[in-house]
C-alpha cells in the first residue's frame, strides 16, 4: 500500500475544505450531492486525518462524501458538543469525553461494542527536549531535578495532559496503590513546570517556540514536529502509559459516519495513521517508513514496561474522578486537581 507524501495530503486538505464548503447551508449536513460528514476532534488528529479523509473518499462508501472537521483540546471540543456543536463523528483523547455525550444521549452506550473496544488510535507518553537532549532527559526521575523546565498541557482542558500526568504517577508508584509516593512525585514535577497551556497542541507550539527544557507529550505529536522541521528530539522512557484515544458516531448520523468509523479501524486508515506516528491499533497494518520517528524502519519500539489506564488505574471511569474531578457543583476533588491547586499550577483553560 502506497502512503500519500505530505504534500499531497495537505492538497486533499484543500479540496475536502473547498468541497465541504459547497455542502448546504442550513446546517443539515447534507449537501445536493453527497453528504457532509462533521467530525470533532482533539487537536492533535488534524495533520493525519487529511489524508484519511482522501482515502475514504475513494471508497464505495465514502464517494459522495465530505468532510467538516473541527479540532480542539479534548475536553472543550466534547463540552461543546454536549452544549450543541453538531458533529456526526466524535474523536476524542479520553473515554470520559465520549461518556459525556452517551450521559448526554448523543452517543449510544454500546460504542465500544467492536474490534477495538472504541479505540481508534493510539500512542505512548515521550519526553521532547531540544536538539541532542542537552539537559540529558532519559527517565521520569531526571523530570524533577532541580532548574529542569518542564511544559505539558492542562489537565483541566486536555486529554493529552491527563495521559502524561498519570503516566508520571504510574512512574512514581510502578503502577501500584502507592497515593503518598504517587502525591510527592507530582508536587515535585507541578514546581518544575514552567507552562501548562490549554492543549496538546498549544504545548507543542510553546516548547518549539523556545520555552523549556521538556515537554510531556504524545509520541505522535513529537514525530509530527519533526516532520515539520522542528529542531528537537525525542525519548521515549523505559516506563510509560499507553495512550488509547476513542472514536464514536452521534446516534443520529448518517450512515455515511458509520462506514467511515468503520474505515478508521481498517489496515488503511491506520497505516495512514502510522506514518504520522500512531501506532496501530488493529494487527496486520503495513506499517511505513516513518519519517521523524528516532528509528524511521522501526518507529514504534516496545517500552520495557508500559502501564495501561485499564490495568493500573481501574479504567476511566474510576480515574477521572479519582485524579481530576473539579469538586465543583458535587465533583468530588480529584487527587491531580488538588496538588495543582496546592502548588498554584492550575494552568490554562
Amino acid at each position: 500500500m502506497q502512503i500519500r507524501s505530505r504534500a499531497a495530503l495537505a492538497a486533499a486538505l484543500v479540496g475536502a475544505l473547498a468541497l465541504s464548503a459547497c455542502s448546504s447551508a442550513d446546517g443539515s449536513g447534507s449537501g445536493d450531492d453527497g453528504t457532509a460528514l462533521r467530525l470533532s476532534g482533539f487537536s492533535i488528529l488534524e495533520a493525519a486525518n487529511e489524508g484519511i479523509f482522501e482515502d475514504f473518499q475513494g471508497t464505495d462508501e465514502g464517494a459522495d462524501v465530505t468532510f467538516e472537521p473541527s479540532y480542539g483540546a479534548s475536553g472543550d471540543q466534547s463540552r461543546a458538543v454536549a452544549d450543541g456543536s453538531e458533529a456526526d463523528i466524535v474523536h476524542f483523547s479520553l473515554e470520559t469525553d465520549i461518556t459525556r455525550l452517551v450521559d448526554a444521549d448523543l452517543v449510544a452506550d454500546d460504542w465500544k461494542d467492536n474490534e477495538t473496544k472504541g479505540i481508534a488510535t493510539s500512542s505512548v507518553v515521550v519526553f521532547v527536549v531540544r536538539k541532542g537532549n542537552p539537559e540529558n532527559i532519559q527517565t521520569w526521575d531526571d523530570l524533577v531535578k532541580p532548574g529542569v523546565e518542564v511544559i505539558t498541557p492542562n489537565p483541566g482542558s486536555s486529554g493529552s495532559a491527563r495521559w502524561n500526568i498519570l503516566a508520571a504517577w504510574a512512574h512514581a508508584t510502578g503502577g501500584t496503590d502507592d497515593e503518598a509516593t504517587g502525591r510527592e512525585f507530582i508536587t515535585q514535577l507541578l514546581g518544575n513546570i514552567i507552562a501548562l497551556p490549554a492543549s496538546g497542541r498549544e504545548a507543542t507550539t510553546a516548547f518549539t517556540d523556545g520555552s523549556g527544557d521538556v515537554l510531556l507529550s504524545y509520541e505522535n505529536e513529537a514525530i509530527l514536529a519533526k516532520q515539520n522541521g522542528a529542531d528537537l528530539d525525542y525519548v521515549v522512557p523505559d516506563d510509560t502509559l499507553l495512550i488509547e484515544n476513542p472514536a464514536a458516531v452521534t446516534v443520529d448520523a448518517p450512515q455515511a459516519a458509520k462506514d467511515f468509523l468503520t474505515f478508521l479501524t481498517g489496515p488503511e486508515a491506520q497505516a495512514d495513521y502510522a506514518a504520522f506516528g500512531f501506532r496501530p491499533v488493529v494487527d496486520g497494518v503495513e506499517i511505513p517508513e516513518v519519517e521523524g520517528a528516532n528509528d524511521p524502519a522501526d518507529p514504534f519500539p516496545t517500552p520495557g514496561t508500559l502501564y495501561t489506564i485499564d490495568d493500573n488505574f481501574g479504567g476511566w471511569g474510576e480515574a477521572a474522578d479519582k485524579y481530576f474531578g473539579s469538586g465543583e457543583e458535587g465533583d468530588p476533588l480529584g487527587i491531580i486537581t488538588e496538588l495543582q491547586q496546592q502548588t498554584g499550577q492550575e494552568g490554562e483553560s
